[in-house]
Order: C-alpha cells, then sequence, then structure tokens
C-alpha cells in the first residue's frame, strides 16, 4: 500500500510515499531557511505563503521520484497538528482537495508522534530500524517548538512524563544565537561552533524545579537570561570566545534534558529510548546518551530528524491498517493538550 504524506506544520514544505509504513520510495524536502535567515526566525506569514507556492510541485516531485502516478496512490495522510496555523491549513486542505478527488481515505496526523515513528523507517543512511516489538519505550521529542519525554506504548499512544515548562530546547539554542548574531537556524549554528569550544570557559547553572511534580519536567528560560543578559555572572575562564560560550551553552542544555530523561529512565526501568525532532540530530547530544550504557539509545537518521513527509506517509500507514481515516472537516490545531506544562 502506497502512501503520500504531506508535512507544512512549520517552514519546511514536505511530501513523501511510503510503501507498507517502512519503504521510502520518496521524500522531497523543500527548506525556508534563506526565506528566514534574515529574521534568525521562522516568520509565519512568509511560511504559509510559501506552502502555497510550493506545495503542488513538491507533491509532483515526491511522486516523480516515486515512478508514480496520481492513480497509484492508496490513501494520502497530512499533518494537521501542532504548528503554526497557517502552515498547517496549507498542506491540510491540499491533503483533503487530493483526498476528495481522488475519493481514497485521508488520514490526519499529529507530527510530534510521527517523529517518533522516523526511526520504524527503513533508509539507507541508518543500519537499524525498530520493530513493534521496541514498545514500551522512551520517547524524547525535541525541536523548535516542544520539549517532550514520554512513554511510547504504540505508534498513537503516548503517555507524557514531562514537557518544558517554558521554551522549547530548539527555540533557547535559536534565541542565544539570534541574541549574538551567530547564524540560523541556530541549533545547527551552535553545534558546529561547540567543536572548537571549552564547554567548562562558563558554568550555567540547571533549573531547580523544586516546587511540586516536575522530576521529568525541563526548563530553558533561565539558562537562556543567563546566556544572553547575566553572562559574567558564570564565567570562569578568563579570555573565552564565541566557539567557548556556544560549547557551554549547548552543554548545560543537553545536562537538562538528560537530568529529566534519566529520571523518566530509572524511574519506568524502561532501556529503549527513541528521540526525535530536530534537535536530535545534535551531535553533543547523541554523544551524551551513547554514553549510556543501559540505554538503547535509537536516532533517526539526520534527513529524518526534521520535519519531513515520510514520517507521516509512513504513521499515516498504521492507522490506515487498523480501520481508521479522519473525516474530512477535521481542522488544524496550532497547539496540542498536554504537551506544555504550568510551574509549579
Amino acid at each position: 500500500m502506497k502512501i503520500l504524506g504531506i508535512e507544512t506544520s512549520c517552514d519546511e514544505c514536505s511530501a513523501a510515499v511510503v510503501e507498507d509504513g517502512k519503504k521510502i520510495l520518496s521524500n522531497v524536502i523543500a527548506t525556508q531557511i534563506p526565506f528566514h535567515a534574515q529574521w534568525s526566525g521562522v516568520v509565519p506569514e512568509i511560511a504559509s505563503r510559501k506552502h502555497t507556492e510550493w506545495i503542488y510541485t513538491v507533491v509532483k516531485e515526491a511522486l516523480d521520484r516515486a515512478t508514480l502516478q496520481i492513480n497509484n496512490i492508496d490513501a494520502i495522510a497530512v499533518t494537521n497538528r501542532p504548528g503554526l496555523f497557517g502552515s498547517l491549513l496549507v498542506g491540510l486542505n491540499f491533503a483533503k482537495a487530493f483526498s476528495w478527488a481522488r475519493n481514497i481515505p485521508f488520514i490526519a496526523v499529529d507530527h510530534m508522534l510521527a517523529h517518533l515513528y522516523a526511526p520504524f523507517l527503513d533508509s539507507l543512511s541508518t543500519h537499524y530500524s525498530l520493530t513493534t516489538n521496541h514498545y514500551p519505550f522512551l520517547g524524547l521529542l525535541v525541536s523548535g517548538g516542544h520539549t517532550i519525554i514520554c512513554k511510547a506504548n504504540n505508534f498513537d499512544n503516548i503517555e507524557v512524563m514531562g514537557t518544558t515548562i517554558d521554551d522549547a530546547v530548539g527555540e533557547a539554542f535559536d534565541k542565544v544565537a539570534k541574541f549574538y548574531g551567530f547564524g540560523y537556524p541556530g541549533g545547527a549554528v551552535i553545534d558546529r561552533m561547540a567543536k572548537n569550544g571549552d564547554s567548562e570557559a562558563f558554568q550555567f547553572t540547571l533549573p531547580s524545579l523544586h516546587k511540586g511534580q516536575h522530576r521529568y519536567d525541563v526548563s530553558y528560560s533561565g539558562i537562556k537570561t543567563a546566556a544572553t543578559s547575566q553572562l559574567e555572572m558564570f564565567r570562569v575562564k578568563k579570555e573565552t570566545t564565541n566557539e567557548d560560550l556556544a560549547a557551554s551553552f549547548q552543554k548545560t542544555a543537553v545536562d537538562i534534558l538528560l537530568r529529566a530523561l534519566l529520571n523518566a529512565a530509572e524511574d519506568t526501568g524502561l532501556t529503549c529510548l527513541v528521540a526525535g525532532g530536530g534537535v536530535a540530530a545534535n551531535s553533543y547530544l547523541r554523544t551524551r546518551l551513547a554514553e549510556q550504557k543501559h540505554l538503547n539509545c535509537v536516532f533517526p537518521p539526520l534527513d529524518l530528524c526534521g520535519d519531513n513527509g515520510a514520517m507521516i506517509a509512513g504513521i499515516g500507514y498504521h492507522y490506515l491498517a487498523r480501520g481508521d481515516h479522519s473525516e474530512l472537516d477535521i481542522p488544524a490545531l496550532s497547539r496540542v493538550s498536554g504537551f506544555k506544562k504550568r510551574y509549579p
């Protein structure tokens, strides 16, 4: 069964064709980075406009690369939550029209669940592929908009254990990079700079989160403020470079994640960890998790860490195989309840 997947939740316009939930026949990702770089962040109006301009061409290229015609597609899956509302609407409405015109099943997908499905896809750039035997596992979803630690019981069933109480980890990377003019996107730039820096040059502190039940939660507003407005308070090394700052910030940002994640692993007894989202491409995070010998840490290949249509098509297959589909009046949702917490 061949599923066309469409993803337009933020600034990546992507379409893919996946066969039987595993085999990627095509995965086209059109990036908008050049259009947002001058503002060091995604401008929602520009993002939705570019999706509108590109969506037809991107879908056609996905079909062409898969050497398929429109009538070879058995169903269409699309992101309808969470994300930028205007961006979501472009992909969602295109998919609805495609489904109606072809009279094929339509599946609306939570793209955060799809990120956890990405390692189940067969890929030439990785030597592993998860199977259903790995459920349940710990999930780590890290992106510009979300930071979630969860227990995944099935492809569409997660128990959220911890989230951010303020900023997402990817958002913190982007804002620090923007403040210092390091470049865009901030996460990739800081990761690259940190390789030549001293991670002990600044010793930022971890958030206490001592009030209430926050054993698995994270916070990034404190380190963001420390790195931008209170830098001298945390200086250890007299003479420092931008690379030192990048390395020190990245180390603490990852330490915040690891503290909550290891607490979750200890309390659940789960030893398989699956990471997803754009920040899952961070080399330092991958290195630190690889050091946890008691955990089997699984990452998607780099080309499937960010938003992409293949993960949408892949997870969409399993909804369809179970007999589920979505109605054409389903709305776009910019947020999902439970994906963020308040403090205390």
